[in-house]
């Protein structure tokens, strides 16, 4: 589903007037640093994931979820739906269109550390938008903890804290929580919210036990090949 240009716009014009973003990286791969980089994916698809930001592959091919964590992702999708090996770099590409996906903020940054707050706030309305109207679904998995506590962004105290007692919780990658949001021009839908860690290999914790809990999570969710879409 290809970004509204009213939409895209408004991103590159937040991403000119944006310190942090890896402009090297993206002068390697002759790719525009002003460019977001969104794959939502079909509006109707059920499920979505919900990441931190974009890195070098991401930026390499323009896509996000591209990398070494989202190639984790994929590969545990592909054998959820397929029953095996995911065979090719090309077929993970094509697996993205059948979910949506989406980032904190669309833009890789220096050194890969995560976004600030502030960045993060900037975004939050563009990125609450395509949310709210450009996907029919309701169910997100969120990968990492910045991906989740975004959902509490702009949110009232008592919501935001019960979003964050909700990571503090042990059984937080086999529960969900729901969200409201509300996009720009007032319009609120509810999102079911199912945390997972972060897919990376730096991620020493749960980088093993992650290909375990998305697969709970695919069950859970009842995703299946002829499942896929609203």
């Amino acid at each position: 589903m290809p970004l509204p240009e009213s939409q895209r716009l408004a991103f590159r014009e937040l991403a000119g007037d944006t310190d942090g973003i890896d402009r090297d990286v993206y002068a390697r791969f002759d790719r525009d640093p002003r460019e977001p980089i969104i794959g939502l994916g079909r509006a109707n698809a059920r499920v979505g994931f919900f990441g931190r930001d974009p890195g070098r592959e991401e930026v390499r091919y323009g896509e996000p979820f591209i990398g070494a964590g989202g190639q984790l992702v994929r590969r545990t999708v592909y054998r959820h739906l397929h029953g095996e090996t995911m065979p090719d770099f090309e077929t993970s590409r094509r697996l993205g269109e059948f979910f949506f996906w989406i980032n904190t903020v669309p833009y890789k940054p220096v050194g890969n550390k995560a976004w600030s707050m502030k960045v993060k706030r900037r975004f939050h309305p563009l990125m609450n938008a395509l949310l709210v109207e450009q996907w029919q679904g309701r169910s997100l998995i969120t990968l990492g903890r910045e991906a989740f506590l975004w959902f509490g962004i702009g949110q009232s105290r008592d919501e935001r804290a019960r979003i964050e007692a909700f990571w503090k919780r042990d059984d937080r990658f086999e529960r969900a929580i729901d969200v409201s949001l509300t996009a720009p021009d007032g319009t609120t839908r509810v999102f079911d919210i199912h945390p997972l860690p972060h897919p990376s290999p730096l991620n020493a914790t749960w980088y093993k036990r992650f290909p375990a809990l998305l697969q709970q999570r695919l069950t859970q969710l009842e995703v299946r090949a002829d499942n896929l879409t609203t």
